[in-house]
């Protein structure tokens, strides 16, 4: 599979504003997480937080929105209202214990009004990859390895993703893992929010938004292209087997700028904790996690009837 360009004839302006989900508790990566955000877990004694907003600098974004829950102010506190040239706005959800990342973006349904490029707050990858999903409406894919499990895609001759699927199906010749990297347009993102829009008024919110993505690729109102990121240059951190791996990944493929703020001085928190964690580079990389994919409601009383809004900041 070849990563590929924008239609002959056709301009499309980069994508400059990012969506970055920060809202969960990270509970497998405790004790590391117990006194800070999940994205400030270090990784080689550098956040993940600071490699994203590193590399989203590096492709020239303007804007990040955040939507934090789980030691919200940690993250607060790292980036401030500017950080790398982006300008910073804070969703803040009220329920971040009890929903899940399909909540975390209904949330910003009504701060983003422009195309943007949706990301997870526990990915590490190489800088370099992110260029070819500066388009809108393409989604990063990797070829299956050993260690992964999760969502996978399938894709068609015509190099669209075909169908979206729970679980590995070793049968499927053209199957990917998705990286949890999209890029959507305002065509797109006004589609998905009226589905978004559906299955929240339904009290689903403990679900994942990759359910309202294959609904629509399934019915054909929904158009990926995929973006291929090598295996050996991403790593999804779960759990502390995931950041001993990325960190011996990570060792090879990242260089962060010098430009950022020295590494470690604002994250001294997270690397107190981080120093209790011995890191091998002599790890097996394997994925022992729920499937994520599920959609199911959430007890009502969990979730207050009208819905609780964010806060923005």
């Amino acid at each position: 599979m070849k990563n590929h360009p924008a239609l002959p004839g056709v301009e499309e302006k980069p994508v400059r504003t990012a969506l970055l989900l920060a809202a969960g508790t990270g509970s497998r990566l405790a004790p590391l997480t117990d006194k800070t955000a999940k994205c400030r877990v270090l990784v080689n004694k550098i956040s993940i937080l600071e490699r994203l907003v590193d590399t989203l600098r590096l492709h020239n974004f303007k804007r990040l929105v955040i939507v934090v829950g789980h030691q919200a102010n940690s993250i607060r506190d790292f980036l401030g209202s500017q950080f790398g040239g982006m300008k910073i706005t804070y969703i803040t959800s009220p329920v971040y214990k009890t929903t899940n990342n399909i909540y975390s973006l209904w949330l910003a349904r009504k701060e983003i009004n422009e195309p943007f490029l949706l990301i997870e707050s526990d990915l590490v990858f190489n800088p370099e990859m992110l260029k070819d999903m500066l388009q809108p409406d393409r989604i990063a894919v990797s070829k299956l390895q050993p260690w992964m499990n999760g969502t996978t895609v399938t894709i068609n001759r015509h190099q669209r993703i075909k169908a979206f699927h729970k679980d590995i199906r070793k049968t499927e010749d053209r199957q990917y893992k998705t990286v949890n990297i999209y890029s959507l347009s305002m065509q797109t993102w006004g589609a998905v929010r009226k589905r978004l829009d559906q299955r929240i008024s339904k009290n689903r919110v403990n679900g994942y938004y990759e359910t309202v993505f294959s609904d629509m690729v399934t019915e054909g109102c929904l158009s990926f292209t995929p973006v291929l990121f090598d295996a050996n240059r991403w790593y999804e951190i779960d759990t502390i087997a995931d950041l001993r791996a990325a960190a011996y990944m990570c060792s090879h493929h990242h260089l962060p700028s010098a430009s950022l703020p020295a590494h470690g001085v604002r994250d001294k928190v997270a690397l107190d904790v981080f120093h209790t964690v011995k890191v091998s580079p002599a790890t097996t990389r394997t994925k022992s996690r729920p499937k994520r994919y599920p959609d199911s409601k959430a007890p009502a009383s969990m979730m207050p009837a009208s819905l609780l809004e964010p806060q923005s900041i």
